[in-house]
């Protein structure tokens, strides 16, 4: 039995590309599992994890959620009650590791929201990449050259700890970084002796969330349109500018998410002249009732926080596309995107023991 870590920062597409490389697999005829050892906890209460959802649907698992993935963290997971009744955490993430591996050819497991989350405990990607002897696939999105460095310096660790390195995947890379990514930042990781599989561009249908995985993250009120929850976030607009100023930039951000104060009524109304698939208002402060009139006609979800701004937007960085086990549509894209851009010979490699 062979592993093959998936690592990567939350939204860059681990899952989606475990699964698209799943399917090849299962299509040479690899028994194929999945295992997450570190889930993310949006909310004070524990959800099922969409991505283990998925991919437990999708490849036909017989394991329960809560053995796909035996751990859930938030960002202040070290505080309260949470290790009450998790003793022995490192032992209860092996054994449901050797469950859900055992009779399968392949087991593909799903890092963490960050590679360095749960370091405290030693559930990090790194060191659990090092204890399985997993090979890592770490999946890039490329936003800018940060984000390239960030990268290269976790593809270095994991060279400190003699863990194999099957390849880079670019992920979800957007129209503005293309050229960048296929000649700027592939060559650069190629020169380093690191494998590139491949670079696969952003696709709404797969990367965008919607108004629903806003609301989910954020919660408050929903004060207009509530049917209208599945439209796609594509771009998120900051409005504390002045309205002329700000018009140009509403007009070109398409199917956008406006983030602003209660008191901006003029800014809404501006913006629901334009592509704009939700209005955020916050700080508490409820609108006027011409934009919600306004964007009940238009179809356009409103929603009310008590946060403000600024905290409002920090509170979306956790927000990402889930895909839905009956989306057919979208898997077939995710399997697509795998066959068309994203050369799996390494992998076969790896699988077959080849260094």
């Amino acid at each position: 039995m062979k592993t093959i870590y998936f690592s990567g920062k939350a939204g860059a597409g681990k899952t989606a590309s475990a699964l698209g490389i799943a399917l090849k697999l299962q299509e040479k005829d690899y028994k194929v599992s999945y295992f997450k050892p570190l889930g993310f906890q949006r909310g004070a209460v524990k959800k099922d994890d969409a991505d283990v959802f998925l991919m437990r649907e999708v490849l036909k698992l017989p394991f329960s959620s809560e053995i796909i993935s035996p751990l859930a963290v938030n960002p202040h997971y070290l505080t309260g009650h949470f290790f009450q009744g998790k003793e022995n955490l490192p032992g209860k993430i092996k054994e449901a590791y050797t469950r859900c591996s055992e009779g399968y050819d392949v087991l593909l497991v799903d890092g963490g929201v960050f590679p360095f989350a749960g370091r405290n405990q030693g559930l990090d990607d790194f060191s659990l990449a090092e204890q399985w002897q997993a090979g890592v696939i770490y999946v890039l999105k490329p936003e800018d050259d940060f984000d390239l460095d960030r990268g290269l310096l976790y593809l270095d660790l994991l060279s400190c700890r003699k863990v194999q390195v099957i390849g880079c995947i670019f992920n979800n890379v957007s129209r503005a970084q293309w050229e960048k990514t296929r000649t700027v930042y592939k060559p650069l990781l190629e020169k380093k002796g690191i494998p590139v599989l491949g670079a696969i561009p952003r696709k709404t249908e797969i990367a965008a969330p919607t108004v629903a995985e806003f609301y989910e993250v954020l919660q408050g009120e929903i004060l207009a349109a509530p049917d209208q929850m599945n439209r796609l976030v594509e771009e998120v607009v900051i409005g504390t500018m002045t309205t002329e100023s700000a018009l140009s930039y509403l007009r070109r951000a398409p199917n956008k998410a406006l983030i602003t104060g209660g008191d901006r009524s003029d800014m809404a109304m501006t913006a629901l002249e334009t592509s704009t698939s939700v209005i955020i208002f916050t700080g508490g402060l409820y609108p006027d009732v011409h934009v919600l009139s306004r964007a009940e006609e238009k179809g356009v979800p409103v929603i009310l926080v008590h946060t403000d701004t600024y905290t409002t937007v920090e509170n979306l960085h956790s927000i990402y596309r889930s895909i839905h086990p009956q989306n057919a549509e979208a898997i077939r894209m995710i399997k697509e995107n795998v066959d068309k851009y994203v050369n799996l010979q390494p992998v076969f490699d790896y699988l077959q023991g080849k260094k």
